[in-house]
């Protein structure tokens, strides 16, 4: 087995189960707890796991709202505002995109309004941040 398949075994079975044990991983990846271990702690030290997360379905969250928000930034600024916006307590991801817009960003608030707030006075009120576009997440499908 080459190193890459193995890697790529572990990294599979992590992005099904953050929270799954060594032991459950060398068994899913077909390799042993102490590979496992060597190969999350190089992933980890070469920043291709960057952390472990939950998945959350909105619907279920009585008192909050996710929003996906599509933002443009005036090239000229692009660094300095993504930046920033990274550091936005509201801003829980962020991301780059090739998409319809810049970047895309993950605001979870209490209600539809207080995202509203936070695109207006937080978002917006970044230098260089010419649009901000909010998607809400009903619900989740898979």
């Amino acid at each position: 087995m080459s190193a890459e398949s193995t890697e790529r075994r572990i990294l599979s079975v992590l992005e099904e189960d953050a929270q799954a044990s060594y032991a459950e991983i060398a068994n899913r990846a077909d390799v042993s707890k102490p590979t496992v271990r060597k190969y999350i702690q190089k992933l980890e030290e070469e920043g291709v796991i960057v952390g472990y997360s939950a998945d959350v379905d909105p619907k279920k969250l009585a008192s909050q709202t996710i929003a996906l928000v599509g933002i443009d930034v005036a090239s000229d600024c692009y660094v300095e505002s993504t930046r920033e916006l990274a550091e936005l307590d509201e801003v829980e991801s962020l991301y780059t995109s090739s998409g319809d817009h810049m970047l895309m960003a993950e605001v979870r608030a209490a209600d539809g309004g207080a995202v509203g707030d936070v695109i207006e006075e937080s978002i917006l009120g970044v230098e260089g941040v010419t649009a901000a576009h909010p998607s809400f997440l009903q619900e989740r499908l898979k």
